[in-house]
C-alpha cells in the first residue's frame, strides 16, 4: 500500500513539473509574441509619426503659398496706381473728381481757368445728349456715341500746335478739339460718368488705357472708346466682360471689380434675329453699303456650342468675296460669340476700315490757300500744283494701279 502510494506521489510530481514547464514555455511564447506586437506597434506608430509630418509639412507649405499669394495680391491692390500713373512712361493719368463734384454742387469757383473751362465743354455736351428719362445705359451710350464721333484721334501734325503735347492726354484737350490720344479718351469718359453720378475706374497696362463702368444692373462693363475710334469700328469694345475684353486687353486685375455683365452689352440689347446663320451675309452686304461698322445676330434655331466654328468658314469667306470688290481692298472683317442672360449665343460681326486717312483740317481749295499757293511759287520760283491737279493727279495713279492688280 505504501509503495503504491509513493508510485501515486511521484507520478503527481512528475505531472506538476510538466505542467510547470508548459506554462513556462507559454508565457515565453506569449511574451515573445506581445513583444513582437508591441515592436510592430511601435513601428507603426513611427510610419505614421512620419506620415503625418509629411502631411502636415504638405499642409504647410499649401498654407504658407496661400498666404504669400495673398500677400501679393493685397501688395498689388496697394500698390495699383490709378491716378498719377503714367501710361507708356509719357501720358500721366490725372484726376478729374474736383471738375465732376464741381458740375454736382453747381460752384466751380474752386476750380483753375482750365478745369472752369473743362467743365463748361463737358456741361455743353450732356446738354445736348442726355434727355429726361434716361436710364444708366442709355446716358453711357449717349456719351460713347458722342465721344466715338467727335474726340480726334491722336495723329500727329505738320506743325506741333500750341499746347498739344500738355493737353492731348486730358479731357480739356479732348473736348477742344485737339488730337487725343488714349488717356485723353478714358480720362473724359470717366469724368463724364462721374458728372452723371456713375462709378467709373481706368483700367490701364505699360501702354494702354480704358474704362470701366458701373450700370444700374449693379453690374461692371468695360469700354475702350479709343480702341474703337482707333480701328474706325463702332461697338466693338463697348460694354465688354472681362472675358470679352481679355481676347484684345491685358491688365492686372486684382485690384479691380470683375466685369461681368451680361444684360446692357451692346450685342444684347441690339442683336437682330435671324432664321439662321446662313441669313447673314446678305445683311452683313447691306451694312457695308450703309456704311455701318458692325452688327450682332441671334438666331431663331439656337446654335450649339459644337457648331459655333461655321462662323470661321462664314468670315473666310465674307473676307474674300470682300477683297474681291472694288473700293473694298482695305477692309477687313472679324468676329465675336457673345452670350445673353439665357446663355443663347449671339454673333456680332466688325467691319475695319484701315485705308480711311484724315482729312485735311484746312480747305486747300479755298482762297487763302490759292493765295499760299502764289505766295510759294512765286519766292521759290517755282511752278506748283493747285490742290485740284493734285487730286486729279491722285486719282489717275489709283485708277492705274486697280487696272493693274486686275490685269495680273
Amino acid at each position: 500500500m505504501n509503495e503504491e502510494r509513493k508510485e501515486t506521489d511521484v507520478s503527481q510530481r512528475d505531472d506538476l513539473n510538466k505542467h510547470a514547464k508548459t506554462g513556462k514555455a507559454v508565457k515565453a511564447v506569449a511574451s515573445v509574441t506581445l513583444a513582437g506586437c508591441l515592436v510592430a506597434s511601435l513601428g507603426l506608430n513611427i510610419y505614421q509619426a512620419r506620415q503625418s509630418s509629411s502631411q502636415n509639412r504638405k499642409v504647410n507649405k499649401f498654407i504658407d503659398n496661400q498666404l504669400e499669394r495673398q500677400a501679393k495680391e493685397e501688395e498689388q491692390e496697394n500698390t495699383y496706381q490709378e491716378d498719377g500713373y503714367k501710361v507708356g512712361n509719357q501720358y500721366e493719368i490725372r484726376s478729374t473728381t474736383h471738375i465732376s463734384d464741381a458740375y454736382k454742387s453747381g460752384d466751380d469757383s474752386k476750380l483753375k481757368e482750365e478745369d472752369k473751362e473743362t467743365l463748361q465743354m463737358a456741361s455743353d455736351v450732356l446738354k445736348k445728349i442726355i434727355k429726361d428719362g434716361m436710364n444708366s445705359y442709355e446716358k453711357e451710350l449717349a456719351v460713347y456715341q458722342w465721344m466715338f464721333k467727335n474726340v480726334g484721334q491722336g495723329h500727329g501734325s505738320s506743325v506741333t500746335l500750341p499746347g498739344s503735347n500738355d493737353s492731348a492726354f486730358t479731357p480739356h484737350g479732348a473736348l477742344s478739339g485737339q488730337s487725343t490720344v488714349c488717356v485723353g479718351y478714358a480720362t473724359t469718359f470717366r469724368l463724364f460718368m462721374n458728372m452723371l453720378d456713375m462709378d467709373c475706374h481706368i483700367v490701364h497696362n505699360e501702354y494702354h488705357s480704358w474704362d470701366m463702368v458701373q450700370l444700374d444692373d449693379n453690374e461692371w462693363y468695360q469700354v475702350d472708346v479709343y480702341s474703337d475710334v482707333s480701328g474706325r469700328c463702332q461697338y466693338q469694345n463697348f460694354n465688354m466682360t472681362d472675358e470679352i475684353s481679355r481676347s484684345s486687353h491685358d491688365w492686372d486685375g486684382s485690384a479691380l471689380p470683375e466685369a461681368k455683365g451680361v444684360k446692357y452689352s451692346y450685342a444684347v440689347q441690339n442683336s437682330k434675329e435671324l432664321q439662321d446663320i446662313f441669313k447673314v451675309p446678305a445683311k452683313i452686304k447691306k451694312a457695308l453699303d450703309t456704311k455701318k461698322s458692325s452688327a450682332f445676330f441671334k438666331f431663331k434655331k439656337p446654335l450649339r456650342r459644337e457648331q459655333l466654328p461655321i462662323a470661321d468658314l462664314l468670315l473666310n469667306q465674307m473676307n474674300m468675296a470682300l477683297s474681291s470688290l472694288p473700293g473694298f481692298d482695305n477692309y477687313t472683317m472679324g468676329g465675336m460669340w457673345y452670350q445673353d442672360e439665357q446663355d443663347q449665343y449671339i454673333l456680332g460681326i466688325f467691319i475695319h476700315n484701315y485705308g480711311e486717312t484724315d482729312t485735311p483740317s484746312f480747305d486747300e481749295n479755298s482762297p487763302e490757300a490759292k493765295k499760299m499757293l502764289e505766295a510759294v511759287t512765286k519766292a521759290f520760283e517755282v511752278e506748283l500744283p493747285e490742290a485740284t491737279d493734285v487730286i486729279a493727279r491722285k486719282l489717275r495713279t489709283s485708277d492705274s494701279v486697280s487696272e493693274t492688280i486686275a490685269v495680273g
